[in-house]
């Protein structure tokens, strides 16, 4: 398919960059582009002139497709594409995206969502089809084609369904995010703008066994996380389990954002953000080769749309050191210091301070509890040091005669499990310094919970 590029701007330069990435993205073949400064024609979008002017490259090149990187209205769009030769097809900005979107949903949610987004983006379009006609008194009113009052209402019905599906699907996730801190895991959130190497990095991050998911595999998990140089390679979410010492850590890796998007694109990819709305921490990979007033202009975005629904810390990390000097690297930490006062500055390709990017993954996640228990030595004990081994960090293991001494730091939800399967145990145990004995004493604390309470432990690290 070949394109011609054409974008309309009122203030400071045109950058063609993203559209020509979305455009390739998609499938196209770049023909030509055209610019104008100007204000919105309300018949045209673009002057008359320029739409002639459109028509004639898209004539001279052979194209099959002229790409507005603008939102062009219902009206407008009839204009131009009586303009243009026959057979060219008029795509706005929001139509080439979510003709991306389309391409690269594979799991019913991404899919349930580029449906979602459609729909919204069609809704206002069926309503001024229909509130038009009705003023003219006659279909077909301005060239926009027949219109029907029952297409607002089947749309409007699509969307209360689609969303309500989407709601069980976030709550299933929900379930899951809940059971895997239970199991111990730290959620860990990859996000910024598309091509920002996102997915290169979760690579690096990710331990070379995946997630044991078995019956309770998550519903976007991908066999791999792809890492290649175009946009929106990643439409779902895709997650992998991240060693970075002591702690076990999900890491996962989302939709990238892009400029421009209107709030009703974004709300309809709401369930996919969730993955970073309700992360215990959110890493935010900046491109660092590209110039600082793009880099400022994204990271601003991105705090908008990160600070108004989530709470966990956010870590800037900038990506791609590679392509950038140490004297670039330092004019650009510099330059976004008062947005990024912190960054961690990674090459996710050659895996250059990813090691620093891991302590400072555990610095930042919630604190774990400190914990000590005393346990007689028996096979169920051994099974409960074990346990803990694989669902914390223990500090400290010692034996003196019958009596096992475990010393080590986990989530509380963890330690919580660790003193209820102690309490347990036959003998006596020490619950957080706390000696408890139940061999008949009527001062035992002991509940008969069972090894059912337990969730399924994180695989064991090699």
């Amino acid at each position: 398919m070949r394109a011609v590029v054409a974008k309309r701007y009122e203030h400071d330069d045109a950058d063609l960059s993203e559209i020509a990435g979305l455009a390739e993205a998609a499938g196209y073949e770049i023909a030509a582009t055209r610019t104008q400064k100007r204000t919105e024609d309300a018949a045209f979008h673009f002057g008359e002139g320029k739409v002639e002017e459109l028509a004639a490259v898209c004539a001279r090149e052979d194209a099959d497709t002229l790409i507005v990187d603008n939102e062009v209205g219902p009206y407008q769009k009839y204009n131009v594409g009586k303009t243009v030769p026959e057979g060219v097809e008029v795509v706005d900005r929001f139509t080439l995206i979510l003709e991306i979107f389309g391409q690269r949903a594979q799991t019913r949610k991404a899919q349930l969502q580029v449906e979602l987004a459609e729909l919204r983006y069609e809704l206002p379009r069926a309503e001024a089809k229909t509130s038009l006609a009705k003023r003219d008194e006659r279909p077909g009113f301005m060239g926009l084609g027949e219109y029907d009052e029952s297409r607002e209402r089947d749309i409007k019905a699509q969307i209360s369904r689609i969303r309500d599906e989407l709601d069980q699907i976030a709550e299933q996730e929900e379930t899951r995010r809940e059971r895997r801190r239970e199991s111990g895991f730290d959620l860990v959130a990859l996000a910024g703008y598309t091509n920002a190497g996102k997915s290169t990095l979760l690579r690096r991050l990710a331990d070379a066994l995946d997630i044991d998911e078995n019956a309770d595999r998550h519903p976007d998990l991908d066999d791999t996380a792809e890492s290649e140089d175009r946009l929106f390679t990643t439409l779902g979410t895709t997650t992998r389990r991240a060693d970075t010492g002591k702690r076990e850590v999900l890491v996962t890796d989302t939709v990238g954002f892009i400029s421009d998007l209107p709030h009703w694109l974004v709300d309809s990819f709401h369930s996919t953000l969730a993955s970073v709305y309700h992360a215990d921490l959110v890493l935010l990979v900046v491109d660092a080769s590209e110039p600082v007033a793009e880099m400022r202009e994204k990271l601003v975005t991105s705090h908008d749309t990160l600070y108004e629904r989530n709470e966990a810390p956010i870590v800037t990390v900038f990506n791609k050191t590679d392509q950038v000097d140490d004297d670039e690297l330092r004019h650009k930490r510099d330059a976004l210091s008062s947005l990024a006062p912190t960054p961690v500055a990674v090459s996710g390709l050659t895996g250059d301070n990813v090691g620093r990017l891991r302590a400072r993954i555990e610095d930042e996640l919630p604190d774990w509890t400190d914990e000590r228990l005393l346990l007689p030595v028996s096979d169920d004990a051994m099974s409960l040091v074990s346990w803990v081994h694989d669902n914390g960090h223990v500090t400290e293991e010692s034996y003196d005669g019958d009596q096992v001494e475990l010393v080590f730091e986990a989530p509380p939800s963890i330690v919580q499990q660790a003193r209820s399967r102690a309490a347990d145990l036959e003998g006596t145990a020490a619950v957080g310094g706390a000696v408890v004995d139940h061999r008949g004493d009527d001062h035992s604390h002991s509940e008969d919970t069972g090894d059912e309470s337990t969730p399924p432990s994180p695989p064991r690290r090699r």
